[in-house]
């Protein structure tokens, strides 16, 4: 039995990324999946790669910003694997660097409506399963952009911090039921939604700056991130609760600088 050995998960985002990683490592620590995306592709591909490891994932197909879509992923979970005990609510999209004034009224309410929405969306319905049982962990995807400027664009951070302030007021709603509620703040992280940033800088041979403002001097793996995913969702975080970790190898510890302090 692994850490998650015996529990249910959903993840949403789990096409790829943090939430593949997650995925995989939930699995691998011996938990039964829904894995969802919007990437019919991605999503069944992950599904794959836990069933080739010998776990169990069911893909779906649906938008997490959606409560139709989000409330379905809770609804298969417990319909094919009786509970549900764990929930990453992961799905995000950054919106690009738009110039703030040419940034639109649609452009705000897609991002706050994935990024923001998506989360609570899945609190309300993972958690009311959650409160019946007693038991549960609610893990958010915000982001290091969520408690300072100038790690995203304007829409993306604002979103990003309400997903904080999200966790910290729905952990307090679910005073004296089980239920936790925490979030991961990642730093710059290789991923698919990174990926034009990376291929950018790789392209003009600037390699050795990637992650030059945090003190490990490096950007971070999705699976760095799934591991903090991994402790939030297991009962070693019994007591954790209310809480957003940043990780970030020392991005917010810190005021940015270009080169090592001799």
């Amino acid at each position: 039995m692994g850490r998650l050995g015996g529990k249910v998960a959903v993840v949403t985002g789990a096409g790829s990324g943090i939430g593949r990683a997650t995925s995989i490592l939930f699995a691998r620590e011996g938990a039964r999946l829904v894995v969802a995306d919007q990437n019919a592709d991605g999503v069944n591909e992950t599904a794959q790669l836990i069933a080739q490891a010998g776990g169990t994932a069911q893909a779906m197909v649906g938008d997490a910003g959606e409560e139709a879509s989000v409330a379905g992923f809770i609804e298969e979970a417990v319909a094919v694997f009786g509970t549900i005990d764990i929930v990453h609510a992961n799905a995000g999209v950054s919106g690009g660097v738009v110039p703030i004034f040419e940034q639109t009224e649609d452009y705000w309410r897609r991002i706050l409506q994935i990024n923001l929405i998506g989360p609570f969306l899945a609190i309300k319905h993972a958690g009311k399963r959650m409160v019946e049982q007693g038991r549960g962990s609610i893990v958010l995807t915000s982001s290091v952009a969520g408690l300072a400027a100038n790690a995203g664009a304007a829409a993306y951070s604002a979103s990003k911090a309400g997903v904080i302030s999200l966790a910290q007021t729905s952990a307090a709603s679910f005073l004296g039921t089980g239920v936790r509620v925490n979030a991961i703040c990642p730093g710059l992280i290789e991923t698919e939604m990174t990926r034009p940033f990376f291929d950018s800088v790789r392209a003009a041979g600037k390699d050795h700056k990637i992650g030059q403002l945090n003190p490990l001097q490096r950007a971070g793996q999705p699976e760095e991130i799934a591991a903090m995913a991994l402790f939030l969702a297991s009962d070693e975080a019994s007591y954790v609760n209310g809480q957003a970790f940043a990780v970030d190898g020392g991005l917010s510890s810190s005021l940015p600088f270009s080169r090592p302090i001799r």
